[in-house]
């Protein structure tokens, strides 16, 4: 087989964007070795280094292209891609494969290249005439300890274009290679992009779909690792620890928030296949993958639809994301595999449904949704009304010009929430959710939080599904009216039959217990700090002598009858003193 050429498609014959176009001729007149390219999630940064690549390869300024990404995904994603462009690339080439003579290239990942960097110094150098793609730059940081093994590998190469969604940060001392770097007047250093196309400039191009993002709160109810019960609302005026255990409640599978939302998707892409993308999709984040495989039960039961269930240790998960991509199937659930560079442009509808709440996280997973195939096509991010996640869609909706942090060692693109707690005798976390219900708060739309004030009439409604008919308040006052329906849909699939008389009691008797569990775990919380203060032992010392005292298991766990022997046993030793 003949390796294809870059004349056999070259930059003109493809239909580029007018910032494309823009970039392209940036590169030319910068004319050099390093360019970064900071566009907007689904503006076409992938279309831009193709048509790239294949006007070198035609100049025969390179002979040989070379891509790395962040997933083994995104390599097959790249090399289709790079096909349609007439350039051939190999996606499967391991780090002990030969490259194939018919071929100008292959794509790789950044952990591939972290494995073995002198190989592909060695494939870099064996052309002299290399182009490096590095798409998603940002996972080149040494925080990922990708750094290094990225510049051994590829600082022989002739030209090197570097792709990110979002400006980022890094400090003196940590700096990503290939990317050019200045003071961000707070001692850190900003990328600086050669050539930046923002969500702003590319939802005036119709490039991208206007996105609105419904905020949902409710009340989440858990008993803490002092058995307390707790109840507080996702928008209350708490405090960041309060609201963010109300947060990691509202997405337990086992209570009310979770499924209410998502029968408000679902009605939502009932409206969108009806008003013109008959093959609108739903995408469910989750946290992890119990998550996931909760929340797929969950949208079979609300929806009766069957969900694509996409997880990172299926082997599958390639082909399905691929499936899913070009099918029909109304939903897919997954944890992180469709957040970065991953292509669904049926994509309509976003849950976030995880504790997920970095910046850059935050903006790959929206990216997702606003694709635009054809003019008048809408997204809609459904999301908890809490304070971390409101801002960032607020930031994303008005492009303020910041940078983001690289992430931390280990962590990739998440930060999971983890909810404050109080450990009691060496227990790390005594949580348990109790249940959420959901509610509409909101609609953030133009950096304004919208209730609802329009009115609505009966026509309008039949017109959700068609962006631009309706304004934010009509769209807001809509999804409010149908919040009772939600609600009703959500509860019909988890509650199969009505208590009988005796359950309530039941239920009712266990609350009490947790109750008088809750009064004499803290009474004896304060005994123990009263011992520990008089004998100068740490309070860990005492509650070992307790439980010594009065066999059992931690207090965070044990029933009533055994609080009530430690909390008499310390009465007892308090006396004595």
């Amino acid at each position: 087989m003949t390796a294809p050429s870059a004349s056999t498609a070259p930059p003109t014959a493809r239909r580029l964007r007018a910032w494309q176009v823009e970039a392209l001729q940036a590169y030319r007149d910068a004319d050099q070795r390093d360019f970064l390219v900071t566009a907007t999630p689904g503006a076409g940064k992938t279309a831009f280094a193709l048509s790239l690549a294949a006007e070198l390869l035609e100049r025969r300024e390179v002979n040989r292209v070379i891509v790395v990404a962040p997933t083994d995904h995104l390599r097959t994603q790249w090399a289709q891609a790079a096909l349609s462009a007439g350039i051939l690339l190999d996606p499967t080439l391991t780090n002990t494969d030969r490259l194939r003579p018919d071929v100008l290239g292959y794509v790789t990942t950044y952990a591939q290249v972290a494995m073995r960097p002198a190989v592909h110094r060695s494939r870099t150098e064996h052309s002299r005439r290399t182009l490096v793609i590095l798409d998603e730059i940002h996972h080149a940081g040494d925080g990922l300890s990708w750094g290094e093994a990225v510049a051994e590998a590829f600082e022989p190469a002739r030209r090197r274009v570097s792709l990110t969604g979002t400006p980022f940060r890094t400090r003196v001392d940590e700096r990503i290679p290939f990317v050019r770097y200045e003071p961000d007047g707070d001692g850190a250093l900003a990328s600086a992009a050669d050539y930046g196309y923002g969500y702003r400039q590319a939802l005036a191009d119709g490039v991208v779909r206007p996105v609105v993002f419904a905020a949902y709160t409710g009340v989440s109810r858990w008993r803490n690792s002092a058995g307390e019960v707790v109840a507080a609302s996702l928008t209350g005026d708490s405090t960041k620890a309060v609201e963010a255990t109300a947060w990691r409640t509202a997405l337990d599978p086992g209570g009310q928030w979770v499924p209410h939302v998502i029968a408000a998707m679902d009605e939502r892409l009932t409206h969108l296949r009806a008003g013109g993308m008959p093959d609108a999709a739903g995408l469910v984040l989750a946290s992890d993958q119990d998550d996931a495989r909760a929340y797929a039960a969950i949208v079979r039961r609300v929806t009766g639809a069957e969900p694509v269930l996409i997880l990172s240790d299926d082997p599958k998960a390639s082909q399905k994301i691929s499936a899913f991509t070009t099918g029909t199937q109304r939903f897919a659930v997954c944890v992180r595999m469709i957040s970065e560079g991953v292509d669904v442009p049926r994509a309509a509808c976003l849950a976030w449904m995880t504790s997920y709440r970095t910046p850059l996280f935050f903006a790959q997973a929206v990216g997702r949704v606003v694709r635009a195939r054809r003019p008048g096509e809408s997204a809609t991010v459904f999301l908890p009304a809490v304070r971390p996640l409101l801002a960032l869609a607020a930031e994303l909706e008005s492009e303020r010009n910041h940078v983001l942090p690289p992430p931390a060692a280990g962590e990739e693109l998440g930060d999971p929430l983890e909810a404050a707690r109080e450990p009691a005798e060496g227990e790390v976390d005594g949580w348990q959710a109790l249940g959420a219900d959901a509610e509409f708060a909101h609609v953030l739309h133009g950096g304004r939080a919208v209730t609802g004030s329009a009115q609505l009439t009966g026509a309008d409604e039949d017109y959700l599904g068609l962006p631009g008919l309706l304004s934010a308040e009509q769209t807001a006052v809509l999804l409010f009216q149908r919040d009772a329906d939600h609600r009703r849909r959500a509860s019909s699939t988890t509650i199969d039959e009505v208590p009988t008389d005796a359950e309530v009691e039941a239920a009712d008797a266990d609350a009490r217990s947790w109750r008088a569990a809750g009064d004499l775990r803290r009474e004896i919380n304060s005994l123990v700090g009263q011992l520990a203060a008089r004998s100068g032992a740490p309070h860990g010392v005492v509650h070992g002598r307790v439980r010594k005292a009065v066999p059992g298991p931690p207090s965070a766990a044990a029933p009533v009858d055994v609080l009530q022997a430690r909390r008499d046993w310390l009465l007892e030793q308090t006396f004595r003193g």
